[in-house]
Protein backbone atom coordinates (compact mmCIF):
# COMPACT_ATOMS: atom_id res chain seq x y z
CA UNK A 1 0.00 0.00 0.00
CA UNK A 2 1.29 3.24 -0.75
CA UNK A 3 0.51 6.56 0.52
CA UNK A 4 0.49 10.36 -1.31
CA UNK A 5 1.78 11.55 2.44
CA UNK A 6 5.17 12.89 2.57
CA UNK A 7 5.60 12.18 5.99
CA UNK A 8 6.06 8.66 5.36
CA UNK A 9 9.24 9.14 2.87
CA UNK A 10 12.28 8.18 4.54
CA UNK A 11 14.10 11.56 3.63
CA UNK A 12 11.67 13.84 4.65
CA UNK A 13 13.13 15.57 7.49
CA UNK A 14 11.24 15.07 11.19
CA UNK A 15 9.86 18.30 11.14
CA UNK A 16 8.16 18.61 7.46
CA UNK A 17 6.15 15.49 7.94
CA UNK A 18 2.42 15.55 8.97
CA UNK A 19 1.32 13.71 11.73
CA UNK A 20 -1.79 11.40 11.29
CA UNK A 21 -3.43 8.58 12.95
CA UNK A 22 -2.78 5.20 11.19
CA UNK A 23 -6.28 3.71 10.00
CA UNK A 24 -4.56 0.33 9.21
CA UNK A 25 -2.35 -0.79 12.33
CA UNK A 26 -4.48 0.32 14.98
CA UNK A 27 -5.25 -1.31 18.51
CA UNK A 28 -7.58 1.78 20.12
CA UNK A 29 -7.12 4.77 17.81
CA UNK A 30 -4.33 4.89 15.73
CA UNK A 31 -2.47 7.69 17.46
CA UNK A 32 0.81 5.68 18.87
CA UNK A 33 1.30 3.72 15.63
CA UNK A 34 0.99 7.43 13.57
CA UNK A 35 3.54 8.93 15.93
CA UNK A 36 5.42 5.46 15.20
CA UNK A 37 5.01 5.64 11.24
CA UNK A 38 5.85 9.17 11.46
CA UNK A 39 9.14 9.40 12.90
CA UNK A 40 10.30 6.04 12.05
CA UNK A 41 9.86 4.64 15.61
CA UNK A 42 8.99 1.04 15.96
CA UNK A 43 5.23 0.96 17.52
CA UNK A 44 5.89 -2.26 19.83
CA UNK A 45 8.55 -0.06 21.74
CA UNK A 46 5.74 2.84 21.84
CA UNK A 47 2.88 0.81 23.00
CA UNK A 48 4.89 -1.15 25.70
CA UNK A 49 6.35 2.11 26.67
CA UNK A 50 2.76 4.04 27.04
CA UNK A 51 1.33 0.95 29.01
CA UNK A 52 3.95 1.29 31.34
CA UNK A 53 3.88 4.74 31.69
CA UNK A 54 0.49 4.06 33.19
CA UNK A 55 2.12 3.32 36.52
CA UNK A 56 3.34 6.97 36.96
CA UNK A 57 1.33 9.73 38.06
CA UNK A 58 0.25 11.82 35.19
CA UNK A 59 -2.52 12.31 32.03
CA UNK A 60 -1.30 9.82 30.28
CA UNK A 61 -5.08 9.05 29.36
CA UNK A 62 -6.47 12.68 28.59
CA UNK A 63 -3.39 13.02 26.63
CA UNK A 64 -4.18 10.29 23.96
CA UNK A 65 -7.63 11.18 24.09
CA UNK A 66 -6.76 14.45 23.13
CA UNK A 67 -4.70 13.35 20.66
CA UNK A 68 -7.16 11.05 18.94
CA UNK A 69 -9.39 13.96 18.57
CA UNK A 70 -6.87 16.29 17.16
CA UNK A 71 -4.72 14.34 14.70
CA UNK A 72 -6.74 13.79 11.63
CA UNK A 73 -7.08 9.90 9.98
CA UNK A 74 -4.92 9.13 6.94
Amino acid sequence: MTTDYPQFHPTTPALQRRLRRNRTDNWVGGVLSGVGSTYNINVTLLRVLFVASMLLPGPQILMYLAAWMIMPAE
